[in-house]
């Protein structure tokens, strides 16, 4: 029966040479195609530069117009763009107006990158249940991996900087998007669907003018999902050279300065705040307005 009770436990010797292998295996592959990947990437670093540098040289005043006006076409709502307002005002005051600039950027990214990648496999697993068959499982790891994990892969292949942050926020970030993309476009009714073939639409006519815009709020909650987790994630890319708000919060950490993390805390709880409140109120015109048309 000794068998039975050693089971679990693989040899010593086996595990260790397995391990081995593995971490040589990626050592070899970063050696030899790293350069690549990050040549691969460069046009994302200069694009991710240039979004930090309009929002941190640009002068405040026009900036804090940019976001309320945005509130404002996204809400409709006074109180919304008020709390905005007054939100953008305290981070100005208590001198964190920089690191919030570098923190909205690396989002606005993020959340562009989110949706460029995910609406098409979201659009794709809709229409083939072998793929969501397929991606599911991976989005399930995606979303229950520690965060800190995705920073070793991406570290070991990109170095530090701007560009590894930005991946591995949008590997943590992007499920929501995907997932929502693809029940959002499962969930458009089939009456509609048969009408639209009725009047000889093509597979791209539906997507474009009947499946899109009924999904949209749909898609919509996931762009707010990827929005907040990508928030969640700033802190800990903030550990591979991710400027921003969570080096402050970083460094509080490490130094046992109170007032610094707690301020810098916060302004990153305005800023999810500013987020979800304006997606959402996006999302709930966008419902409405879907059944005002097709009520």
């Amino acid at each position: 029966m000794e068998w039975f009770y050693e089971f679990p436990n693989m040899d010593d010797d086996s595990l260790r040479n397995l391990k081995k292998a593995i971490d040589e295996g990626f050592r070899t592959f970063t050696r030899a195609y790293g350069d690549t990947i990050e040549g691969f990437f460069s046009p994302l670093q200069h694009f991710l530069i240039a979004a930090e540098r309009f929002m941190t040289q640009t002068p405040w005043p026009i900036i804090t117009l940019i976001i309320l006006a945005i509130a404002w076409g996204a809400s409709r709502s006074w109180k919304i763009v008020t709390s905005c307002l007054v939100t953008l005002l305290a981070i100005g005051y208590f001198d964190m107006w920089d690191d919030t600039m570098r923190t909205i950027s690396m989002i606005f990214v993020c959340t562009l990158l989110s949706i460029a990648i995910g609406i098409p496999i979201g659009i794709l697993m809709s229409r083939s249940d072998r793929l969501q068959r397929l991606v599911n499982p991976a989005l399930d790891v995606m979303q229950t991996m520690p965060s800190f994990v995705y920073l070793i892969p991406v570290v070991m292949l990109l170095g530090i900087g701007k560009v590894p942050g930005l991946i591995a926020v949008v590997i943590y970030a992007i499920p929501p998007m995907i997932r929502l993309t693809n029940l959002g476009i499962r969930l458009v009714d089939k009456d509609v669907l048969e009408a639209a073939d009725a009047f000889g639409s093509s597979s791209w006519q539906k997507l474009k003018n009947v499946q899109m815009p009924l999904a949209l709020p749909t898609i919509m909650a996931g762009i707010n999902q990827t929005i907040m987790m990508a928030l969640a994630m700033v802190v800990i890319a903030s550990m591979i050279g991710v400027q921003g708000l969570g080096q402050p919060v970083l460094k509080a950490i490490a130094n046992q300065y109170f007032t610094l993390g707690i301020f810098n805390g916060l302004a990153i709880v305005g800023i999810a705040i500013i987020f979800d409140r304006v997606s959402q109120a996006y999302g709930k015109r966008l419902q409405n307005h879907r059944e005002v048309v097709h009520g």
